[in-house]
């Protein structure tokens, strides 16, 4: 009876040994089939980063406006600003650190910008709006990078 006992529990050993081997699987290919008149899978439509930003630039309104013309309100008027320098907007008073910063702004000095602002740019007067979501930084910057004549 022992020796039934030890041979099974060897065969066992072995079999679990087997199971879990690191031998690579065979791909396996799977056909789906609809019937006739089911309907095809949902596509999802491409994001427009542009639209995406104007929506995300949301939260930036209540300092910031971004048409022509438009004076600066407690932020700088953001119309124009990707290749403009910072601190050269004339009817805003900037900090001295945004000002000296020789700051040209674009989308890489946006994204540092957006994702830490007094980190860029100790001294700044903008201490509020920091966007810790890299997707919306990006959709964002998309938006001001269309706003331009």
């Amino acid at each position: 009876m022992r020796n039934q006992a030890l041979l099974g529990a060897g065969l066992l050993t072995i079999m679990l040994a087997a199971c879990g081997g690191s031998a690579e699987q065979p791909v396996v290919e799977q056909i789906v089939v609809r019937e006739p008149g089911d309907a095809a899978p949902a596509v999802a439509a491409p994001v427009d980063i542009v639209a995406a930003g104007e929506a995300a630039f949301a939260m930036c309104t209540g300092c910031h406006v971004a048409e022509a013309g438009e004076a600066s309100m407690a932020g700088p008027n953001l119309y124009g600003v990707v290749g403009r320098g910072a601190g050269s907007l004339d009817d805003f008073a900037y900090s001295e650190a945004l000002a000296n910063s020789g700051i040209t702004w674009d989308a890489a000095q946006l994204d540092r910008y957006l994702a830490d602002p007094t980190g860029l740019v100790p001294g700044t007067i903008m201490v509020a709006g920091a966007v810790d979501d890299a997707d919306r930084r990006a959709a964002i910057i998309a938006y001001l990078e269309s706003l331009s004549e």
